[in-house]
């Protein structure tokens, strides 16, 4: 058997904070979601049934969460600081997806959220 991709993922998590461009989302802040998928080889946790062969979402939800928690004005330079942080703490990711939105952005229109998605290769 041979193993082509492999990742663990999570989606639609909740934060309230305070990025973005305009002053008064410093002040408020508001409602984002972050969905990720991190890639790494699980060859190794499919035959060993160990814990340590694979990634903890629990350590990539923390991490994400803490990144969260500094304001920034660009969604890119969150979702930079949080595939940077989880490649950095966990050697055996390889890469790391990330979609990051706000939801219903000061933009004037009737929009339910805008985001980026960058995709971030160790």
């Amino acid at each position: 058997m041979e193993i082509v991709g492999s990742s663990v993922f999570i989606k639609n998590m909740k934060f309230y904070a305070r990025h973005g461009v305009m002053p008064q989302e410093r002040v408020t802040g508001g409602e984002f979601t972050v969905s990720l998928r991190v890639g790494f080889r699980a060859g190794r946790a499919v035959e060993s049934d160990d814990v340590a062969d694979t990634l903890n979402y629990a350590e990539i939800y923390e991490t994400v969460k803490r990144e969260m928690q500094q304001p920034s004005a660009l969604l890119e330079h969150v979702a930079g600081r949080i595939g940077k942080s989880i490649l950095c703490a966990m050697p055996k990711a390889e890469t790391v997806d990330i979609t990051l939105s706000k939801t219903n952005p000061p933009m004037g229109a009737d929009a339910g959220c805008a985001g980026i998605e960058l995709c971030i290769r160790r």
